[in-house]
Order: structure tokens, then C-alpha cells, then sequence
């Protein structure tokens, strides 16, 4: 019986999503998340979790920075992500960071039912509207080796670099995680040296480059 996270901000998207994913595969167990701490912290209680949906613009994910806590932190959860941003390029990079799938939020329901079942059954998936154009959006290769090294962090180095990204100090991240100074500062030494960085600012820029703008917020002026 497959397992299901839905991570969107919108009740009524959620609710949209919830149903979809019910018709597609029967049996299936579901939980829901309205940001991006909540879904880490479902994925915590819940390890049982096959597949997230997870729409990149909400609380606590500005981009693919909560694709890439998924992934680094939840290795065995596949992930389609869910946005209003189909610009292929975009498409692109969350695929060279480790999405399964990615599904336009104007998907129709034959799509939204295949993707679900698609990933569910370990392939990548991605709409017939944009698979010529993302194929032909080359990846970056400054996003590959950034993807590469990310990759190379353990769940709690990169539970360690997003506080540090946050500005947290090693004394303040130690509280956090209920782990010695000392570890803290093992973990930052190892994350210095894995994204090729120098300084606690340097790696904090690292997962700003994961942040995209939200289509959403772009109000056109009359």
C-alpha cells in the first residue's frame, strides 16, 4: 500500500491533489503538509512515505531548496514537483537535483494520474507539453556540480548547513539538534570542505542558489 505526502499551501489545491492521488492508485495511505517544516517533520513520523508532492513556492520553500532537504535528508522518498513554473529550464534543475517528476499546476487529471502512477513505479515522469523543450534545455553545469555536492552531504550536515544558512551559531544549531558543540563543528568543517567553500557566508549562498522566483507573486501593473 503506497504512501503519500502532499505538501501545498492551498487547502483547497491539497484537497484537489488528495483526490486525485485516491483515484489513481486504490489503497493508498495519504498525509498532508502546509509547508515545508511540516512536511520534514511528517517525513520524520512517517518513514513509511513513498512519494511527495511538493510545490516549490510555499512557507519555508522558496525554489528547490526543499526539493534538495528531501532528497539529502529522505534519500528513499521519491519527489514530483508541483508548480505554476513550467519554464523548461526550471523543469530542468529540479530534475538535475533529484525530482522524480514534475507536474504544472494546470495539469488535467489523465496527467495528474499518470504522473502519480509513473513515479509510484520508479520512472521519471514529466508532461507531453514539455518534454521536447526540457530535453532541450541543457543542464547547467555549475547546477550539476552544485547538485553533486549537496548530494554528497549526510541527512545531518545538511540539517547542519541549512541553520547555517539561517545564521544560526554552532552553539545554537548543537541546541537544536540535541548534539554536542563539538559535533556541530565537525559537521561544519566536513560541509566547508564537500561545497568546496570557505566560510559560514559562502555556504549559506550555496542553498540561496536553489531559490526561484514565484510566477504567483508577479502582479502585472495596469
Amino acid at each position: 500500500m503506497p504512501t503519500v505526502l502532499i505538501a501545498d499551501d492551498h487547502p483547497l489545491f491539497r484537497a484537489a491533489l488528495k483526490q486525485v492521488a485516491a483515484d489513481a492508485v486504490s489503497d493508498m495511505r495519504m498525509h498532508e503538509a502546509d509547508s515545508l517544516d511540516a512536511a520534514l517533520a511528517v517525513l520524520d513520523a512517517h518513514p513509511d512515505i513513498d512519494l511527495v508532492l511538493l510545490d516549490i513556492h510555499m512557507p519555508g520553500n522558496h525554489g528547490l531548496t526543499g526539493l534538495a532537504a528531501i532528497r539529502a535528508q529522505y534519500p528513499q522518498v521519491a519527489v514530483i514537483v508541483v508548480s505554476a513554473n513550467d519554464d523548461p529550464r526550471v523543469v530542468r534543475r529540479a530534475l538535475d537535483h533529484g525530482a522524480a517528476g514534475f507536474l504544472p499546476k494546470v495539469s488535467g487529471l489523465d496527467e495528474l494520474h499518470s504522473a502519480i502512477r509513473a513515479v509510484l513505479a520508479c520512472e521519471r515522469w514529466l508532461p507531453d507539453s514539455l518534454r521536447a523543450a526540457v530535453e532541450h534545455a541543457h543542464s547547467s553545469s555549475d547546477d550539476r556540480a552544485l547538485a553533486s555536492r549537496l548530494a554528497s552531504l549526510s541527512p545531518q550536515q545538511f540539517r547542519v548547513l541549512q541553520m547555517v544558512a539561517e545564521g544560526l551559531l554552532n552553539k545554537q544549531i548543537a541546541d537544536r539538534l540535541d548534539i554536542q558543540e563539538r559535533t556541530v563543528k565537525a559537521h561544519v568543517t566536513a560541509i566547508f570542505e564537500r561545497l568546496g567553500v570557505r566560510n559560514r557566508t559562502q555556504a549559506g549562498v550555496v542553498l540561496r542558489e536553489l531559490e526561484l522566483g514565484d510566477p504567483s507573486r508577479h502582479v502585472p501593473l495596469v
